[in-house]
């Protein structure tokens, strides 16, 4: 998206709470780029319409993780205030919000992993994890598209003449074992940082949580706005000046524990990018599709590749063998506003 008004002019509209009303004057409210060749369902009961409206004829209800191919998509009924899009499937229409974008890659071994351990990330739309390297062996926690995870070792099964990736949660300080063609390993060629020549003073993140938008400017220049999904009611995302202090390219996100309701349980979370001490973050969401309005628990949920790209332009820089960076007083600064949306 190239908006046609300047950083400072955009920053104003934002402090204003104007600035949705004029990116809708200008046409530049945001979409889905493209439909998915697949969408996976987030939750069970997700209904299948006639037509691309929510009080249209419900012709089927899905079951979570069911995978659908995505005919196209239509502008039916508003979602949320950021996105009418619908997807079209067979037999009818459902919301984009509730279908996961996915694709179905599936990946040659690579046999040689660094000493340190390197990212990957799932390229199926789902998969289980095994707590042993054998395909009878019990289920772990299941994968899905997108999610990243630090692999530590290749093992081969000389009973099974199988392959597997060994990863290691740092949350539940425990291995599991992923058959390789469901991972890609991530070249450090793809973690490198993103205009390294910019000073860091000219680069800044800018979050309008009235339009649910992110915007990343070098000087004058935007070079990023996506649509977001910032803290949801009782867990708002917290506004002010920030910086993304620290890091890392996969984070077990969880709060059990410390919740009596709405307990998230969430292991592979890609490409965080934390701005605060608590938690807070920029990161890739799996779990669900609905860009544009406040549903999450206090991070701010972004589409996979936007949340690699802000991962990937922000300092401290993760090198490719380190799971985790923390450099308190450094990195990319981060501005969160929290004006209403004008009437």
């Amino acid at each position: 998206m190239t908006i046609p008004i300047s950083r400072r002019d955009f920053l104003k509209l934002s402090a204003s709470g104007a600035l949705t009303l004029v990116l809708t004057e200008l046409g530049l409210d945001d979409a889905l780029a493209a439909p998915p060749s697949y969408g996976r369902v987030t939750w069970s009961g997700i209904p299948l319409f006639d037509a691309p409206a929510f009080n249209a004829r419900k012709i089927h209800l899905f079951g979570k993780d069911q995978i659908v191919e995505v005919l196209g998509e239509v502008e039916g009924d508003e979602g949320n205030p950021f996105n009418r899009t619908w997807f079209k499937v067979d037999q009818g229409y459902t919301y984009s919000g509730w279908l996961q974008p996915v694709d179905n890659i599936l990946n040659a071994p690579v046999y040689e992993i660094p000493p340190e351990g390197q990212v990957g990330e799932i390229t199926v739309p789902r998969g289980l994890t095994k707590l042993d390297p054998y395909f009878h062996a019990k289920n772990g926690y299941r994968l899905y598209y997108g999610t990243t995870h630090w692999v530590k070792n290749v093992v081969i099964t000389r009973e099974e003449k199988t392959i597997w990736y060994e990863i290691f949660d740092f949350h539940l300080f425990q291995s599991y074992y992923v058959p390789y063609y469901n991972l890609r390993l991530v070249p450090p060629q793809e973690l490198t940082l993103i205009s390294p020549s910019v000073p860091e003073k000219d680069k800044l993140i800018h979050v309008d949580l009235a339009a649910q938008l992110v915007t990343a400017f070098e000087q004058d220049r935007m070079v990023l706005s996506a649509r977001c999904s910032s803290g949801g009611k009782g867990t708002r995302t917290p506004s002010g000046e920030f910086l993304t202090y620290h890091k890392g390219p996969s984070i077990h996100m969880t709060n059990q524990g410390d919740a009596v309701n709405n307990i998230f349980d969430l292991p592979g979370v890609p490409w965080c990018t934390f701005f605060t001490g608590s938690g807070n973050a920029f990161h890739g969401t799996y779990w669900h599709n609905d860009y544009g309005r406040p549903r999450s628990h206090g991070c701010v949920n972004l589409r996979l590749e936007d949340a690699k790209w802000l991962y990937r332009w922000t300092r401290p820089n993760v090198p490719p063998d380190t799971n985790y960076l923390h450099q308190p007083g450094q990195g990319t600064r981060v501005q969160i506003v929290s004006a209403s949306s004008p009437s």
